[in-house]
């Protein structure tokens, strides 16, 4: 059984960091392309930031600069450090794995002062 298992969430005020993990299992992690997507409340899901199994990363205008998207391969890990966060930054964030399609519960990130 495949499992994506996001923690790392939580209110945190403007300005602030959170460092996201998606713990992932059941699946070959390592030679898959990873994403972070978010939805805000009354929003469309958001494409946030993806890696390539080779570590490449592309990211929404939206974090560029501000959130960095990782992995550890030997760890079967997915992390999203966010700087600098912002109101709009408050969403449910989960990883994704696009080509078979397996997602996570997601983890909520609140940016409130």
């Amino acid at each position: 059984e495949v499992q994506l298992v996001e923690s790392g969430g939580g209110l945190v005020q403007p300005g602030g960091s959170l460092r996201l993990s998606c713990a992932v299992s059941g699946f070959s992690f390592g030679t898959s392309e990873m994403t972070w997507v978010r939805q805000a409340p009354g929003k469309d899901t958001e494409w946030v930031s993806t890696v390539m199994s080779g570590g490449a990363t592309i990211y929404a205008e939206s974090v560029k600069g501000r959130f960095t998207i990782s992995r550890d391969n030997a760890k079967n890990t997915l992390y999203l450090q966010m700087k600098n966060l912002k109101p709009d930054d408050t969403a449910v964030y989960c990883c994704h794995i696009p080509g078979p399609g397996y997602w996570g519960q997601g983890t909520q990130v609140t940016v409130s002062s």
